[in-house]
């Protein structure tokens, strides 16, 4: 791909540039071209270096955009860093370290960076103002236009395979934090640490400022650890801090999570640009960055660097460039007066602004005229380094809650309070005198409240913009005065959203997208925020600010996953039989957080087709299951008994030992929360089986209520789900297998009634076994020791051969329980349905003590008779499939819905379809015809009761 480079910028000869290792050379890629740098550079440095100027286009317009800043704060210099699965798109190169082979594109330009069919959007920029969106695309019709507007859309490209990076998690408890690791930041630690304090010093930036970097052994002396390129993103309730980390080796980058007793900010300040006609040209930079370009990294932005200022840093970065051997051309003070020292032989124009700049990629001319209208000046030019004065990076402390107030002399907002347990520094809190800023970090590190000194930037211009006069002096059209660098917002559009009356802060931050990019507004929202008061007549104290929102910077979503991805996103629990299961071809899927066969596939067969085939066999033969992920939980304690009674809708209190009896768990508002069964082990002792995705929150449920209301009852709650694996082995031949395996004869249907569990020991081992069935048959739950899960099912399998032993996965028990009748919770209910919706509310009138839930079933709208009620449906042809979801109504829709199908099999025993559904007055309503809609097609069904198969229930007793 060929390029066309507009080169100004030079690498400085040694020894400037105290953050490379010019022994260290590297080479990285930008849309293919060979960039040279150093270790030390960031991708943006070793680009200047080189100088490259454009890098990229504009959100909305496509114009040229190069590097802007120099940190954090950069709104321009976003490219896609690396390849396929590694690419990240809209990355600052001002934030990304140099490394050899480092890939970059150029992410905003079709088909290159130097022929941008896009940029053909200029031309029609006066049809593209703020809010254009909203006015524009209305006919004929939105979607004619979508396509090609969301094509349009974003600024880079995402990765499009499997991230192969390796992200990780870092969680500390510490006693103070301070974030940032500059002059006051350091000296907070440093007292801190003397009194005693355990500290911890995060700092952004890859290396140490050298003032700062020369205290580095000073800080470890009194033990502060220090961590560099570790930027906290956010700031949360209770004093926790989140920060990310690039790391390097087989970690791409690491998550903070930190919780402290008191976090000192001390982030500093982030500089304001000019406001003049085509700020936005590649060569217009911020005056901070031209010089720490120079000093840290040895780069002179240009040959020929003029200064706009607005405050009196901008002769600060003048002296720095001078002494770094970068040529100062002049300087283009907005005011009429300066406190600061004019370097020798620099051309200073006071009381003037930039009214023009000259070159179509690049700053070639400027054109300068007086304020007043004054005198015109051309200059020769190839960076225009920006100091329109300084904005605290106040964002962290407004996360926390902080409010801000503005100071009009140093046209700043600043911290308007300390908030409990956190505090601002330095810059950050307004404080930019040196000596003031470390008298009163020290106090703040020692753990006292001192108002900081706001202020020792001299005089700042409110509003750094161009007078009209100066303007008109130019003697052309005035260009674009750019407010949002990365978003094409201009002052025109500012000025729009006031004419329109969006004045509020918010209003004209959506309306306009000024600090909605990636930068989130650090080096635009001043600004806005000032032409918006001028042109209301209000101050910018009065207009306000946004909220600031995490993450401070972008963060990709694989750091904040902290490697939870893939399998790791939400790791499935293996049942202990796995390998079993594995060796029998099973077809894994997940339920309720475990991975567990849905079938067993023969070869050439489908799901449905192994699922009714296994279904089948268990009514006629005998099949294998492992049940594991039910819910185990044991509830010992002299008050047991009635504690469950609190719980269930049934009453567990009477059971002996040895019964069991199907218990059903409400919320408190009344509606369906868990089910399964309660069996008693001994006096005090019970164990109690759940679903298997409501282990968790039915053991959570039952310590909240012993813990918060039932505070005096005597009772342990163990969850053991972990520790007990489940073998159910169901059929009419299930005994017949059994007893051919060797199990006590106590187990056979004649001497074991269903319902009950009796505790045996099979090779040894102490089992638990309960006669049960969710499949309507004969049936045996075998809980034994997880470990020794797999052996008994390998048992099994080799003796129940001579009985026709298959296993069968979770689609044949749906097949088996709908067959029944049974409820399965998730599928026959939710989150409305009460225990009369689904017939199991017979107990209730029998039972006099209270149980959770048992008030709000007497609200009328759980007595309503018009409530959904489970019922059982049958295709009137007995063979159209009824589809889960199908709707009932009595026309054809749009119409009220009278019901839904809630489970639908196809009954390999039956011959037919069957389905479940709640139906308004369902159990009024058996024999009833009803239509039923799916996908706008009508189908016939019978209203009938339920179970389908055995309605006796007689093959249960065997």
């Amino acid at each position: 791909m060929s390029i066309k480079v507009i080169m100004s910028g030079y690498r400085l000869p040694a020894p400037h540039g105290a953050w490379i290792d010019r022994n260290k050379p590297l080479r990285l890629q930008f849309n293919g071209r060979d960039v040279h740098g150093f270790a030390g550079d960031t991708v943006a440095s070793a680009m200047l270096a080189q100088g490259i100027k454009q890098v990229g286009r504009s959100f909305k317009l496509h114009r040229p955009r190069g590097i802007f800043s120099c940190g954090v704060e950069e709104p321009t210099g976003l490219l896609d860093i690396g390849l396929g699965g590694a690419r990240t798109p809209n990355t600052r190169a001002t934030d990304i370290a140099a490394s050899e082979d480092l890939q970059t594109f150029t992410g905003n330009a079709w088909p290159s960076l130097d022929f941008d069919l896009a940029a053909l959007t200029q031309r029609f920029a006066a049809l593209l103002p703020a809010g254009f969106y909203y006015k524009t695309f209305m006919w004929p019709h939105w979607h004619w236009f979508e396509p090609t507007i969301r094509r349009m859309a974003g600024l880079g490209v995402a990765a499009d395979a499997h991230d192969p990076d390796r992200y990780d998690q870092v969680t500390r408890r510490i006693e103070v934090l301070v974030v940032g690791a500059g002059a006051a930041g350091i000296q907070a630690a440093l007292s801190a640490a003397r009194s005693g304090r355990q500290v911890l010093l995060l700092e952004g930036a890859a290396q140490l400022e050298p003032t700062s970097a020369a205290r580095l052994p000073e800080l470890l002396q009194v033990g502060v650890e220090v961590q560099t390129h570790c930027t906290v993103f956010g700031l949360y309730d209770h004093l926790m801090a989140a920060a990310v980390q690039p790391v390097g080796g087989n970690v791409r980058e690491r998550l903070w999570k930190l919780r402290a007793d008191r976090i000192i900010l001390a982030t500093g300040a982030f500089e304001r640009p000019m406001l003049f006609p085509d700020n936005d040209r590649p060569g217009v930079m911020l005056a901070g960055a031209v010089g720490r370009y120079a000093s840290h990294y040895g780069v002179a932005c240009g040959r020929r660097v003029v200064i706009a200022t607005a405050c009196d840093s901008g002769y600060d970065t003048a002296r720095t460039l001078i002494a770094n051997g970068v040529n100062v051309a002049a300087i283009v003070d907005h005011r009429t007066s300066a406190a600061a020292q004019e370097p020798a032989g620099v051309p200073v124009f006071r009381g003037s602004a930039i009214v023009a700049v000259e070159g179509q990629r690049a700053v070639r001319r400027i054109v300068v005229a007086g304020q007043d209208g004054g005198a015109v000046q051309r200059l020769d030019a190839d960076c225009v380094a920006s100091a329109g004065g300084w904005a605290p990076a106040v964002h962290l402390y407004s996360m926390a809650g902080g409010k801000l107030r503005w100071v009009d002399e140093s046209a700043m907002f600043v911290p308007e309070r300390v908030l409990d347990g956190i505090a601002s520094v330095g810059a950050c809190a307004g404080v930019f005198d040196a000596e003031h800023a470390l008298e009163h970090a020290d106090a703040v590190g020692r753990g006292e409240a001192l108002t900081p000194q706001v202020g020792g930037l001299g005089r700042v211009a409110e509003n750094n913009s161009p007078s009209a006069a100066a303007l008109a002096a130019a003697g052309r059209k005035p260009a674009k005065m750019f407010v949002d660098l990365q978003n094409d917002v201009t002052a025109a559009d500012v000025a729009l959203a006031a004419r329109e009356n969006y004045r509020s802060v918010e209003h004209l931050k959506r309306y306009t997208t000024t600090g909605m990019a990636t930068d989130q507004g650090k080096t635009s929202n001043v600004n806005a925020l000032v032409l918006m008061g001028a042109m209301t007549q209000r101050t910018p104290g009065q207009v306000g600010t946004t909220k600031f929102r995490p993450p401070f910077k972008p963060v990709t979503l694989g750091t904040l996953a902290a490697g939870r991805s893939g399998s790791r996103y939400r790791p499935l629990k293996r049942m202990p039989g796995h390998a079993w299961h594995e060796a029998h071809q099973p077809l894994w899927e997940e339920f309720g957080g475990w991975q567990r066969p849905a079938a067993y596939l023969q070869h050439g067969e489908s799901l449905t087709a192994a699922a009714e085939r296994e279904a089948l066999q268990v009514r006629t033969h005998v099949g294998l299951f492992e049940a594991s992920p039910l819910g185990k939980i044991e509830i010992y304690g002299p008050d047991a008994a009635s504690f469950l009674d609190l719980m269930y809708v049934g009453t567990m209190s009477t059971l002996a030992i040895g019964q069991a009896r199907y218990g059903l768990l409400l919320r408190e508002d009344g509606v369906i929360f868990d089910d399964g069964i309660v069996a008693r082990l001994g006096e005090h002792h019970f164990w109690v089986n759940t679903t298997s995705g409501g282990a968790e929150r039915v053991a959570l449920a039952f310590e909240e209520w012993l813990q918060c209301e039932f505070v005096h009852h005597r009772v342990m709650v163990t969850p053991v789900t972990s520790n007990w694996g489940n073998v159910t082995v169901a059929g009419p031949r299930s005994w017949a297998l059994l007893q051919a395996a060797g199990f006590d004869h106590a187990l056979a249907p004649a001497a074991m009634k269903h319902m009950t569990l009796h505790e045996v020991r099979y090779g040894g081992i102490l089992m638990r076994v309960l006669r049960a069935s969710y499949s309507g048959e004969l049936g045996y739950e075998i809980n034994l020791p997880a470990l020794q899960t797999q052996s008994l099912l390998e048992r099994l399998w080799q003796v129940g051969q001579d009985f026709g032993v298959l296993p069968y996965g979770i689609e044949a028990l749906m097949i088996l329980r709908t067959e029944k009748g049974y409820l399965h919770l998730g599928a026959d209910t939710d989150g409305t349905t009460f225990p009369g919706d689904v017939g199991l509310d017979r107990g209730i009138v029998k039972k006099t003590a209270n149980f959770v839930g048992r008030r709000s079933l007497l609200r009328p709208v759980a007595t309503d008779a018009d409530r959904m009620q489970l019922v059982g449906l049958l295709p009137r042809d007995r063979r159209t499939h009824l589809p889960v979801g199908a709707h009932v109504t009595s026309t054809a829709p749009p119409a009220p819905i009278e019901g839904f199908v809630t489970s639908s099999v196809f009954s390999p025993v039956l011959g037919h379809p069957v389905a479940l559904a709640m139906l308004k007055r369902g159990s009024k309503r058996l024999g009833e015809h009803i239509t039923l809609y799916h996908l706008g097609q009508p189908i016939d069904a019978e209203v009938v009761k339920t179970p389908f198969f055995d309605a006796a229930g007689e093959r249960q007793h065997g």
